[in-house]
């Protein structure tokens, strides 16, 4: 593949380098800070040969490229001319928990090599100890070993190179700030004072007893105060000896309040996190692992599972192992490679069956989104399996409180990571674990799969109308949809969150409503009226069931402008009110009001045709459910 001419199909279509206000990599996909997502061509860069799919999630424009993303990477830096800390900061209009989702990736994503090879390390060094190629007692084990502890060691200085790029201060100070909480002559310091009882004093004021060593919060708090304090000691210099100064200034502040204040109360935040899975891992441990092997290929998709590693890592550190998020992880990428190799097996279409080899291969090893966005998420019936694999295989790790103990990219080459403590129990269940989301995954793939072609040979078939996604219009043999708002109906494609707009939950159509009285589209049963009345599920007489969600991330109004009239269990008819949204009040909140219609089990029917690209009134027909 020519990646210079792919980086410069991806530069052009994102709005050019004027466009651009930063941009790193993780494992899989380039991410982008955009001055103005609307410049980017996204329905271009999909249709780009070598690009598997595009994401806008967590304040960042994601183009995923898979495992050679590195590739693409070095030349469009070249040709952005982009710094690696990214360009001069834009004022932020993002809401804060894009902010969070963007700070936290970008930290922790350009580290995660050193921490995958200390993982891989630690691994390869578990295996030669249980096959008794060495004894721990070894120097070949101990300086391993040491090579492995490096990157958890040093962890503070790791992350604060890469903090000090996010929150744009100068790198080599943040270092050093890393490098105070690590002295051996800090950690001396506090080893007496724990002995003595005294407390260390700096300026007269008292330091906290605390060891830094693999931590991550301290350092990223006391690097986020150090943004604040450089261009203070900036500005506050003299012209003349502001080489000296300034440095001096930003240290000095930093360190004092790194070892006094941030780097006690990140500690302090750290343990408490620790003590918070100790108890959930008490009474119920197999709630997250299950959870998180259910729904991780959901937080893949949105970018936003660079959020949930940090916690890992802190179990790990605080803990020495992690029995939440890797284990988790773990049956959720085993399972998405499952069932694409059921996929790889079952289709007769030679392409597909090529991809779904490959990319099952690789999510197996610990890499998903060749899987996810080549395989998966194209024919759908692949990612619910591995979603349903993924849940039972985490439920059972959970159940049995299965230890990670270095990390790694969660797969079977990382197998080893289970070994530590005294025995090989963990890994031995975490192997079991990892054959019962395979299992379960390629099973459910393999009978519920259908290639393509079948389903493409149904659209065909289907009278079309000009202007719409899938535009046929059946007269008999199916069931009608009306619309349960008035406005104008779209494709779920143009719905900008993924889970809808890649039909992830199901088929439908979407509407930019006019007003803010839904109504019911089928003549049915009220099924389920979220607390949050933002959305509403319904079940018609012919079996259908319909999800009708009130705009985008509405769930955080908590209830706020909306008004139900009907109750989970009640009569409905085509027509009847059923929610009143004041759409005016939710989009001054900041949320996009376009709600889509979705067929909760169109997976059970044939194709759900719809009505797209036009104005409708509520009660016309939206939706056509082919049986």
């Amino acid at each position: 593949m020519d990646y210079k001419k792919l980086a410069e199909e991806i530069l052009q279509n994102v709005g050019g380098t004027g466009n651009i206000s930063g941009l790193t990599h993780c494992a899989t996909r380039l991410r982008f800070n955009l001055k103005d997502e609307s410049k980017a061509k996204t329905d271009v860069l999909k249709g780009i040969k070598g690009v598997m799919g595009v994401v806008s999630s967590g304040g960042q424009y994601q183009v995923i490229i898979g495992s050679d993303v590195a590739s693409v990477y070095r030349p469009l830096t070249e040709m952005a001319n982009l710094k690696e800390e990214g360009a001069a900061q834009e004022k932020d209009g993002r809401k804060l928990g894009a902010k969070l989702i963007d700070t936290i990736s970008g930290i922790f994503t350009p580290i995660l090599p050193a921490i995958t090879a200390a993982g891989m390390l630690k691994a390869v060094l578990s295996l030669l100890v249980a096959f008794k190629v060495v004894s721990t007692d070894a120097q070949t084990y101990q300086v391993v070993n040491f090579m492995a502890d490096s990157a958890f060691y040093f962890l503070p200085v790791l992350l604060a190179n890469s903090a000090a790029k996010k929150f744009k201060c100068n790198p080599y100070l943040a270092m050093m700030v890393g490098g105070i909480l690590l002295h051996p002559n800090f950690v001396n310091m506090v080893t007496a004072s724990k002995e003595s009882g005294e407390a260390i004093k700096l300026f007269f004021l008292p330091v906290y007893n605390a060891s830094y060593s693999s931590s991550v919060i301290p350092i990223i708090l006391s690097v986020w105060f150090l943004s604040f304090v450089e261009p203070i000691a900036d500005r506050i210099s003299p012209k003349a000896v502001k080489f000296f100064t300034k440095p001096l200034i930003t240290v000095l502040v930093g360190g004092v309040a790194a070892l006094v204040v941030l780097g006690p109360v990140g500690y302090i935040i750290a343990n408490i996190i620790a003590s918070g899975i100790n108890g959930l891992e008490t009474y119920a441990s197999w709630l997250v692992p299950t959870i998180l092997g259910g729904l991780f290929p959901l937080l893949v998709m949105t970018g936003t599972h660079y959020g949930i590693i940090p916690i890992g890592i802190n179990n790990r550190m605080t803990l020495g192992y992690d029995t939440i998020v890797y284990p988790g992880n773990l049956a959720s990428n085993i399972a998405q490679g499952g069932a694409t190799l059921a996929v790889a097996v079952k289709s007769k279409v030679s392409e597909v069956k090529q991809l779904a080899s490959s990319a099952g291969i690789t999510a197996v090893c610990g890499i998903t989104e060749p899987a996810l966005y080549g395989v998966n998420m194209r024919f759908k019936t692949p990612l619910y399996s591995a979603m349903a694999g993924g849940a039972v295989g985490g439920l059972f790790m959970g159940i049995m409180r299965v230890r990670n103990y270095s990390g790694g990219s969660p797969g079977l080459m990382t197998l080893p990571s289970y070994i530590g403590g005294d025995s090989l129990r963990d890994l031995y269940l975490a192997c079991i674990g990892a054959a019962i989301a395979f299992v379960i995954s390629f099973a459910l793939s393999y009978i519920l799969f259908k290639d393509g072609a079948e389903n493409d040979e149904k659209q065909e078939m289907a009278p079309k109308t000009e202007g719409t996604a899938a535009k046929g219009v059946l007269k008999t043999g199916s069931a009608t949809i009306c619309a349960p708002l008035t406005g104008k109906a779209v494709a779920l494609s143009e719905v900008s969150d993924p889970t809808f707009g890649e039909e992830i939950l199901g088929k439908g159509a979407a509407i930019i409503p006019a007003d803010g009285r839904v109504v019911s589209p089928v003549k049915g049963t009220v099924e389920t009226v979220f607390d949050t009345l933002h959305a509403i599920g319904l079940k018609s007489e012919d079996g259908v069931e319909i999800l009708i969600h009130i705009g985008l991330d509405t769930v955080k109004l908590g209830g706020k402008h909306f008004k139900a009239h009907v109750k989970n269990g009640d009569k409905v008819e085509v027509g009847t009110l059923l929610v009143e949204a004041d759409l005016e009040k939710i989009k001054e909140e900041g949320y996009d009001v376009i709600t889509p219609v979705i067929i909760s089990n169109s997976f059970d029917y044939g194709d759900v045709l719809a009505v797209t690209g036009q104005e409708i009134k509520a009660g016309s027909d939206l939706l056509k459910v082919v049986k």
